[in-house]
């Protein structure tokens, strides 16, 4: 079976970092193309950062030098790792990939960052 499934998530105050985790199974696993998104309350769903198979990165502006995604091909797991949180940056997180000519998404992890 197909998924994606995100963790990592949790509060963390203004100013500190987390990482989350994305591990693909099943026939997605080795998929070279992520995507991480993230849906505040009200608003809608917005891509943040993408990692490319040859190992390019595009991220928005808005996390532009705090996010970083990276890739561990081993262990067939994406990562966004967050530097310097704000409270503007509270959402449900999701990982994204393509294969086949069909999206797979995770169900999502919260990230709450306090003033």
């Amino acid at each position: 079976q197909a998924q994606l499934v995100e963790s990592g998530g949790g509060l963390v105050q203004a100013g500190g970092s987390l990482r989350l985790s994305c591990v693909a199974s099943g026939r997605i696993r080795g998929v070279n193309l992520m995507g991480w998104y993230r849906q505040a309350p009200g608003k809608q769903r917005d891509l943040v950062a993408t990692f490319i198979g040859d190992g390019s990165t595009i991220y928005a502006d808005s996390v532009k030098d705090r996010f970083t995604i990276s890739r561990n091909k081993a262990r067939d797991t994406y990562y966004l790792q967050m530097t310097n949180l704000k409270p503007e940056d509270t959402a449900v997180y999701y990982c994204k990939t393509i294969f086949a000519g069909r999206d797979y998404w995770g169900r999502g992890t919260q990230v709450t960052v306090s003033s």
